[in-house]
């Protein structure tokens, strides 16, 4: 007899693809700043939670974080050479760690 696979059992198995959850950290003045203070800011998918995102860091960069705050980025029209276009929006999360703790970005 084949045993079961519960809900949970699947969730469990579930691993992330960092890959896909975290794109790349955003390399800005506000972003250098931070890091300073042991907050790092990383552009993710649209569609990544943040548990997911804890479980990416701790992946890639082998650190645990303590807060992850999740914003969005609004899509932008702008107005090139006479025609009007737009930005992609998107969601970035910012990991905070702690005191000890480092991410060295290259």
């Amino acid at each position: 007899m084949e045993k079961k696979i519960t809900k949970k059992e699947k969730k469990k198995k579930k691993e992330v693809n960092t890959n896909i959850v975290i794109k790349n950290p955003r390399m800005t003045e506000k972003a250098s700043i931070l890091s300073d203070k042991g907050i790092y800011t990383f552009n993710v998918s649209v569609n990544a939670s943040k548990n997911e995102i804890k479980k990416a860091i701790n992946t890639l960069y082998k650190v645990n974080p303590t807060k992850v705050a999740i914003i969005t980025i609004k899509k932008k029209i702008v107005f090139v050479r006479g025609k009007t276009g737009s930005k992609a929006g998107g969601k970035k999360a910012m990991v905070h760690l702690k005191k000890g703790d480092k991410i060295t970005l290259v």
